[in-house]
């Protein structure tokens, strides 16, 4: 969790504030600047500049008539009189302005991060109205610092440092509704918060009374299961008990996150997010790199599809050429690395997967963060701060209380306190899902000593990309047996292809998902997609992307979007996209400095000084820089390019190629025609369920039988 949002200060001429600590003296105080120019600060009137005529006294007393109100005053964006505040750039007293704000908004912002924790990790109503409350509390402070900003001509400042963070703090977000309308605002806030709790609470129950969560419960399920109508009881019944929920709530929401980008001078909410990437043809260098990786994707997919079809039987699968979305080993099939043992190209070879190594050898979740954090240090970088281990959430509670237990990392804006919250499993796939969020503290700790404005990745996807670079590295054999939880490793051919094999699954079976959901977004923000085709659009997006389908008919009653978290936790996915795309070549350039030689998908990168410090030296620009500037930084190159994504995967590439010839790889844009929906409750839901009601069917006749027979 990592949103940057600047908070306020008031110094200049504004409405009175009642908050305590802005307007602390009841004396004006007297600032002089390079002999040309004095203001004076007053407790309830702000700023009054003054330009000397001849004679300091001149000056003063026009000062004095400012605050009376006999003349007017001026801001350093306003005039007085004929005392024009644009005769200076004043970069100088914006600088002192920003500095005074940075040291309130740690404050303010450490309150609301608060709140919003307290609530993640104990979903009450009482912590639910303090997160609020903190949220508009919050909003108080975006407005007003926008307000204050924008006293200032900083828009002329020659100083382009400057510049960014008044362009910065004057993008206030959906604070800027607050300012709008109060109501409004808060409305946004309490939708969020409901459809939030309504997936984090979400539990489905089999007919015996057992009730399984998200977290480990069903996604355990999910990832061992071969049962093809278990697994659908699974998928539908996650949905009833999410999505479907919220789906009304989801358009309020939409049309309050457009009021406020609309305040903040954008279309609708779409274009806020894209905003973030400094980019104007963002859109366009999106679709180029997804055409660039399509060809990766649809021959990995054939090859699942036919692997699939020998466990599950081929009349299971529509002749459109799709995957029923429920047998990809995850809820949302946006990763397929649970399938890795069905999928393995050489069965006799030994499995990269080490998390039944994790469980034989009785690893703790501490381990498994220790393994991170080792990680991390080796290459020179920071350790996590004593206070991570004290506050951080790293299991989930058994006390009873209800949580978020998706995983994110947190910055509390106070230069020390940094936590992640996460329900932690021994598993090879929560091992890496640790090194993701510890590379989100790893950035925090790095540019922790900048401006409150500046502490945000270069631009979303970078943040998202630094753990998943070392896990490229920690994931290699070489390293896991370094590390001692590979026994051998064996390099052949044949090793080597299973070991892309496993990352494939995980990494390009994600590139049309990631791609996919902010499309989504973007077409309900800007319209394109109104709430009476929701799910008929999500469904479209998917069959044509992903080549994956429903299991079952899917209407405008179900709102199957609303079923993974980042759409009720309004959480911008097209991040994890780009990610996929930087994290690669930041690892090309890594290994460069690890002196590596040979393929890049052997590179480890472990103890190399040289690496991190490259990695360091561009972390620690958070966003001061636009982000070419910090890709420019690590890698020499200012364009995102797919090139080292398709070296490292080259030889599977190859390998599948030759796995699919003849075969079609392609699948129809459209979704499969299929039958009369049916609802969880009234489906074949699991195994135990059949095995009563054949029972039924059989004591019935039985005992009628012998009824007749006496």
């Amino acid at each position: 969790m990592y949103h940057p949002r600047p908070l306020y200060f008031g110094l200049v001429r504004t409405r009175h504030s009642k908050r305590a600590g802005l307007f602390q003296s009841s004396v004006p105080k007297l600032n002089l600047t390079q002999s040309r120019f004095i203001w004076l600060e007053f407790p309830a009137r702000g700023l009054c500049f003054c330009k000397p005529r001849t004679m300091l006294f001149n000056a003063l007393a026009l000062c004095v008539l400012c605050y009376a109100g006999i003349v007017q005053g001026g801001g350093p964006g306003g005039v007085a009189g004929e005392f024009h505040s644009h005769d200076v750039a004043n970069e100088n007293r914006a600088q002192q302005w920003l500095n005074e704000y940075n040291t309130r908004a740690q404050v303010e912002y450490y309150n609301s991060v608060s709140a919003s924790w307290n609530y993640n990790t104990n979903l009450t109503t009482e912590n639910k109205e303090k997160s609020l409350a903190a949220a508009t509390v919050e909003a108080a402070f975006d407005n007003e610092a926008a307000e204050n900003a924008s006293t200032f001509a900083w828009q002329n400042f020659t100083d382009q440092n400057l510049l960014r963070q008044f362009r910065k703090v004057s993008d206030i977000g959906s604070a800027a509704l607050a300012k709008i309308d109060p109501d409004k605002y808060k409305q946004l806030n309490q939708i969020l918060a409901d459809m939030e709790e309504i997936y984090s609470k979400g539990k489905i129950c089999k007919v015996d009374g057992t009730c399984l969560s998200l977290e480990p419960g069903i996604t355990r399920l999910l990832a061992k299961s071969r049962d093809y109508d278990e697994l659908l009881w699974a998928w539908v019944a996650w949905r009833d008990a999410t999505g479907k929920k919220m789906k009304a709530q989801y358009a309020q929401f939409a049309s309050l996150a457009n009021e406020a980008a609309r305040a903040n001078h954008y279309a609708d909410a779409g274009a806020y997010w894209r905003s973030w990437y400094d980019t104007d043809d963002f859109r366009q260098q999106l679709e180029r790199l997804y055409d660039e990786l399509k060809p990766l994707y649809l021959n990995l997919h054939a090859y699942v599809k036919r692997k699939l079809k020998t466990v599950y039987g081929a009349e299971k699968f529509p002749s459109t050429g799709h995957i029923p979305a429920h047998l990809l080993g995850n809820m949302w099939a946006q990763s397929w690395i649970n399938l890795n043992e069905i999928m393995q190209p050489f069965p006799g070879k030994p499995s990269v997967d080490i998390t039944p190594t994790l469980k034989a050898k009785n690893y703790t979740v501490r381990q498994l963060f220790n393994i991170s954090e080792e990680f991390f240090t080796s290459l020179g970088l920071f350790p996590m701060p004593e206070l991570f281990w004290e506050k951080s959430m790293l299991t989930k509670p058994t006390d009873g209380r209800e949580v978020v237990c998706h995983a994110s990392a947190w910055d509390f804006y106070n230069q020390k306190d940094f936590r992640i919250k996460m329900c932690t499993d021994i598993t090879m796939e929560d091992l890496v899902t640790i090194h993701h969020e510890m590379g989100h503290i790893q950035y925090y700790l790095q540019y922790r000593n900048l401006s409150v404005l500046y502490r945000g990745g270069a631009n979303p996807g970078f943040h998202e990309a630094v753990g998943d670079v070392l896990a490229l590295s920690v994931t290699t054999p070489k390293h896991l047996k370094e590390i001692g939880l590979l026994d051998k490793v064996e390099n052949d051919y044949e090793s080597d292809i299973n070991f892309l094999m496993s990352q494939a699954l995980d990494k390009i079976s994600f590139l049309p998902f990631g791609y996919l959901m902010d499309q989504w977004r973007w077409g309900v923000f800007d319209g394109t997609t109104p709430m009476n085709k929701y799910n008929t659009d999500w469904w479209k997006l998917r069959c044509k992307y992903q080549g994956v389908s429903p299991p079952v008919k899917r209407t405008e009653d179900d709102f199957d979007p609303g079923a993974k978290y980042h759409i009720p936790g309004n959480t911008p996915y097209i991040r994890y996209f780009v990610s996929q795309v930087v994290q690669l070549q930041f690892h090309s350039s890594l290994c460069k400095a690890a002196n590596h030689t040979g393929p890049l998908y052997k590179c480890d990168i472990y103890r190399s000084a040289a690496a991190g410090k490259l990695l360091s030296d561009m972390l620690k620009l958070g966003s001061s820089k636009p982000w070419p500037y910090a890709l420019e930084k690590i890698t020499g190159s200012r364009d995102m390019n797919a090139s080292a994504i398709i070296e490292y995967f080259m030889p599977l590439i190859d390998w599948l190629k030759i796995q699919n010839q003849g075969q079609t790889i392609t699948w129809d844009d459209a979704c499969p025609d299929l039958n009369v929906p049916v609802s969880a409750a009234s489906r074949i839901l699991h195994s135990n369920f059949c095995v009563i009601v054949l029972l039924i069917l059989y004591y019935i006749p039985v005992q009628l039988f012998t009824l007749l027979k006496v």
